[in-house]
């Protein structure tokens, strides 16, 4: 298969993402996470009939009377991407890398960001942080952040992901839909994903190839980490070893997808041989049912 170039389906991607603008636009997933895609305006005295839930505990116990909260609805959503640059994500167990998938779901998002009108932000990095965009609905910004993901390639071994989360809280002003695409091999950054998701509607989109939840038969096969250069001999030819192989990732994965829900991120995986504007759909249809 070809490299991936946004320039070459730049057409054909954005004709594609208009489902996906939808599925955005419908508010059903801030409604589902956020609270019926509100945001916070004022207080105001408690009136009979008010719902108990949308009482302001803090200034009712300041005040002792009780007061609740207002809220306006949020008529634009900043679509921001956290993207991995790192040398992980440059590794090829399928047809495309994990690098190739996540540019062909950061396009689909930015098009549909562009759709609704929604300013567009991102993030990339690698070891460090490289580029920063501030949201913006300027009409060079959708094809300026594309070509900065799709040029932007590790410099050497290491992961800012901790880093990327902290500035993405620092840049973002309003509420917004941040979506993460990295394939997470780090460790560090769960606090900073929290901290993150508190204010935001935080989607981390885990990009995985094949051969990270299973291996074929085919006897000694080389392997190769790109981050720590770590080279072995895999005897995949040992059902035993492939067994343990699977059976590692899913606990791997398992504990992974925990570690999103208990900080209120919705966890997606995105496999490098499925059909990712299939996966977006159906992860925001999903997500209103």
């Amino acid at each position: 298969m070809t490299p991936f170039s946004v320039a070459e389906r730049a057409r054909h991607l954005k004709l594609a993402s208009l489902s996906l603008s939808e599925g955005i636009r419908s508010g059903g997933f801030r409604s589902c996470f956020r609270g019926q895609g509100m945001e916070f305006d004022a207080v105001r005295a408690y009136e009979r009939g008010d719902d108990i839930r949308s009482i302001d505990w803090n200034v009712t116990a300041r005040s002792g009377h009780p007061f609740v909260k207002m809220f306006r609805e949020e008529r634009e959503l900043t679509v921001f991407i956290v993207f991995d640059a790192s040398l992980s994500m440059e590794t090829n167990g399928g047809s495309v890398t994990k690098r190739e998938k996540a540019l062909e779901a950061a396009a689909l998002l930015a098009f549909a960001a562009g759709h609704n009108a929604s300013p567009l932000g991102a993030v990339t990095f690698d070891r460090q942080i490289i580029r920063v965009f501030k949201p913006s609905t300027a009409r060079d910004q959708i094809l300026s952040v594309l070509a900065a993901l799709e040029h932007d390639r590790a410099s050497a071994p290491g992961s800012a992901l901790a880093g990327a989360l902290a500035g993405s809280a620092r840049v973002l002003r309003s509420r917004s839909l941040v979506v993460v695409l990295s394939d997470f091999r780090t460790s560090g950054y769960e606090k900073n994903l929290a901290l993150l998701a508190r204010r935001h509607d935080v989607v981390a989109a885990r990009v995985e190839s094949p051969t990270d939840s299973s291996l074929p038969e085919a006897g000694l096969l080389p392997f190769r980490d790109p981050e720590t250069g770590f080279d072995a001999l895999l005897p995949t030819g040992r059902a035993s070893f492939r067994e343990v192989w699977e059976r590692e990732h899913r606990e791997h994965l398992s504990r992974w997808e925990q570690i999103c829900l208990r900080r209120g991120v919705s966890p997606l995986v995105l496999s490098t041989e499925a059909d990712s504007l299939r996966e977006l759909n159906a992860f925001f249809a999903g997500t209103r049912r």
